[in-house]
């Protein structure tokens, strides 16, 4: 099943492969909606499709729009009054507004073939970027992120599409990553839990017994030591770093790495204690007051958590915050 998150190259490949396309996007919602500003259904002119803007109460109608548009080439903004009713019947606690922008591919006033193109091949290079469609003109520009941007970095930094008047502003950030050094126990669980978040997982040990295929069946390990694999992967800021092996001979030269990084979250295992020798050690090394302040240590959310799944909770939780509450992160 095609992900959420791959609509745009979902579309691209049904459109070379002579399939008719349009593609759905929602643009505006009320507050309790299932699925987010800048959600997107791909149908095809065969009634397939892929994704979701809503929880169902108003697909078959988008579906029903899109393949007009397709045979006729004009973009429209649905707007749909959902009953309350009908939003409990999809797990809302009210109803509300929905709006949902439909495009027919490389056909009228739809988007080329070649811009989405320019999309995906962004994507697919980490680049963040915005797709920005005039809802009257019904021009698209591809803007790329530029942190000294006002007007667009806070997009980027809440990954929120947004519409503003006729400007629709679709966020495409890359993939979140999580990097973990040090194979340890509380790692396993980590894994999973950052899996179904929708994270892309690797792993940094330069210990054999801990890096193992038995204890990490199917997951990604980064080979050298965290420094020099830390540098090859990149570090940016859709990644999450967290050391978790209490060796200092490992963690460190990964703090060093990642803490002049644009890396949204630094979190290192350890006490307060531990973390007062780290912090010493660090700034031993030249990094600034500024940069050892980035690190969140004791690591995750202070929950009284005891076992290994539950420090990979609280390290999620607190992951999740520093994520989605751009303004906590140290």
């Amino acid at each position: 099943m095609t992900n959420h998150n791959t609509i745009p190259e979902t579309a691209l490949a049904w459109a070379e492969a002579g399939r008719r396309v349009a593609l759905a996007s929602v643009v505006k919602t009320w507050g309790s909606a299932p699925r987010p500003v800048g959600a997107q259904l791909v149908i095809d002119g065969e009634m397939n499709f892929e994704g979701s803007v809503s929880g169902g109460c108003v697909e078959s109608a988008v579906l029903f729009e899109a393949t007009e548009a397709m045979e006729d080439g004009t973009c429209r903004i649905l707007s749909f009054g959902v009953s309350d009713e009908s939003a409990f019947e999809v797990g809302l606690a009210c109803g509300g507004e929905i709006e949902v922008m439909v495009e027919p591919l490389d056909r009228g006033q739809g988007p080329a073939l070649d811009e989405l193109r320019q999309l995906v091949a962004a994507r697919a290079a980490r680049q963040p970027v915005i797709w920005e469609v005039d809802t009257e003109s019904w021009q698209r520009r591809l803007l790329p992120r530029d942190p000294a941007d006002a007007a667009l970095e806070p997009l980027f930094r809440n990954d929120k599409s947004a519409r503003d008047g006729a400007l629709f502003r679709a966020v495409h950030n890359p993939p979140l990553r999580l990097v973990i050094v040090g194979a340890v126990h509380i790692a396993q669980p980590l894994v999973q839990m950052a899996r179904m978040a929708g994270y892309d997982v690797a792993l940094v040990d330069p210990r054999e017994g801990f890096a193992s295929e038995a204890r990490f069946p199917g997951e990604t390990f980064l080979e050298g030591w965290p420094d020099e694999a830390l540098a090859a992967h990149g570090l940016d800021a859709r990644t999450a770093l967290v050391t978790l092996s209490h060796d200092p001979k490992i963690d460190t030269p990964a703090l060093q790495t990642a803490l002049p990084s644009e890396a949204f979250y630094i979190g290192a295992l350890g006490s307060t204690r531990t973390h007062a020798k780290r912090k010493a050690a660090l700034a031993e090394a030249g990094v600034s007051e500024a940069g050892i302040a980035r690190i969140d240590s004791p690591v995750g959310l202070d929950i009284g958590a005891a076992t290994p799944v539950e420090i990979a909770i609280s390290i999620m939780g607190e992951l999740t915050e520093r994520l989605r509450r751009p303004e906590t992160r140290p």
